[in-house]
């Protein structure tokens, strides 16, 4: 019923939300007299407010139309090269002749749309051929689409390893480093040539006793039926999903903001003030933010409860007990794909150890084939994005992929910065 009344609240909400729409209009018009008066822009501040409170944020484009390679601008377009019920995989195409390596990036499917690492591809575009799975809502598949788990998850990643050939590079992000990390043992444990060359697991539960956080302190002290009855719920009629069980994404959402309650309100409190004093470029990095941090997605409720279940309470990945599709995975049996960790000093979603764990189980490597980056100053979203992602630990990420790509020539001289605050695993 939660997901019932959440729409429900939404559509009451449609005649305040058209209403702050038509004001904002109104207010911005060029025959207004006094248009740029005090109580005019608090007037224009109060109805967005209103129509952005109201509103159901739909997911955002990725926007790359173009990117620099080797310092000239060249156009970027952007093409599905294999469509599947629930993830699209998504390529960049750039409109240059240089054979850069290729990468796929796995997004988490934890709430928000790939789109959120817009700013992982857009600095890996000018180094790097780019594919990224582009996870669909839960909502918008059919019934008919099957049910989708975590074992359907990591048989995603191999597909598309395979589809995309040998000497294909990976990065995962967040949520998928444990399914990654069995799809490329299962690979290994075959000996299969579409095993890539790295792994790149940033801020990733690979071990999740390793590091407490308030994401696994809740999975350790409720029992895997309070989640099924608690946060578990039916997609209304209203969508193409209907009747299938996901975990909504406003429930998500929801968990996201409480984790750092006072930060977003303080955004939006400024997001306010800034829009009185007609600040517009502050206003619009705010805006920004949040129109793609609002934009959820709804999950399977087979992916989620296997996730919380497997990687959160029983944590069997570390334990050696993992099974996909009844065979068991072993990380041991990796040799071919080197490792890079990465992980935030201040993350609170996959604290710094988490992903660390992922040397001791990758027992098969030699230790030139491992290491592990620790970025100081940065949490969860700074480990992909902003600042220290590009200046940083970008340059570290491409400069391993470099040194272990087969089919590719040295660094271009004056391409790769040296990692600056990498530490060794």
């Amino acid at each position: 019923m939660l997901y019932q009344l959440y729409e429900l609240n939404y559509n009451a909400a449609q005649p305040l939300h058209f209403f702050a729409q038509a004001m904002q209009r109104a207010l911005k018009s060029p025959f207004l007299f006094g248009g740029q008066s005090e109580m005019v822009r608090f007037m224009g501040a109060t109805a967005e407010m209103v129509e952005r409170g109201t509103r159901r944020f739909s997911k955002p484009v990725f926007g790359l139309a173009t990117t620099k390679v080797g310092g000239e601008t060249i156009a970027v377009t952007e093409e599905i090269v294999l469509d599947k019920p629930f993830c699209a995989l998504r390529h960049f195409s750039r409109a240059t002749d240089r054979d850069d390596p290729r990468v796929l990036i796995v997004a988490p499917m934890s709430g928000h749309n790939a789109t959120l690492l817009r700013g992982t591809v857009q600095a890996l575009l000018p180094h790097h051929d780019c594919y990224i799975t582009d996870w669909v809502d839960a909502k918008q598949v059919p019934l008919s689409g099957g049910p989708f788990g975590f074992d359907d998850y990591v048989d995603y990643v191999i597909e598309f390893l395979r589809f995309l050939g040998p000497n294909t590079h990976v990065i995962a992000v967040c949520q998928p480093a444990v399914p990654v990390m069995a799809a490329i043992s299962l690979l290994a444990a075959a000996n299969d040539p579409a095993q890539p060359p790295t792994m790149t697991l940033m801020g990733g539960p690979i071990d999740a006793r390793a590091a407490p956080t308030a994401v696994t302190k809740l999975a350790e002290t409720r029992p895997l039926s309070w989640f099924e009855n608690t946060v578990i719920h039916s997609v209304p009629f209203t969508y193409p999903g209907a009747g299938r069980r996901v975990y909504p994404g406003f429930i998500q959402l929801t968990g996201f903001m409480q984790m750092n309650l006072d930060r977003h309100v303080d955004a939006h409190v400024n997001l306010f003030k800034h829009l009185i004093q007609g600040d517009g470029e502050s206003a619009d990095a705010t805006r920004r933010f949040y129109d793609e941090y609002m934009a959820v997605l709804d999950l399977t409720s087979e992916f989620y409860l296997e996730t919380v279940e497997r990687v959160f309470q029983t944590y069997l990945l570390p334990r050696g007990l993992l099974r996909v599709n009844g065979e068991l995975v072993e990380p041991k049996a990796i040799h071919k794909t080197a490792l890079l960790t990465v992980e935030g000093e201040l993350d609170d979603i996959s604290a710094p150890g988490q992903t660390l764990a992922a040397h001791e189980l990758c027992s098969g490597l030699k230790t030139s084939q491992k290491f592990n980056l620790f970025q100081k100053g940065v949490g969860h979203y700074g480990i992909f994005n902003g600042r220290r992602w590009r200046e940083e630990i970008m340059p570290a990420t491409r400069t391993w992929i470099r040194r272990h790509d087969k089919g590719h020539d040295a660094v271009p001289e004056g391409d790769i910065l040296p990692p600056r605050t990498a530490k060794a695993a």
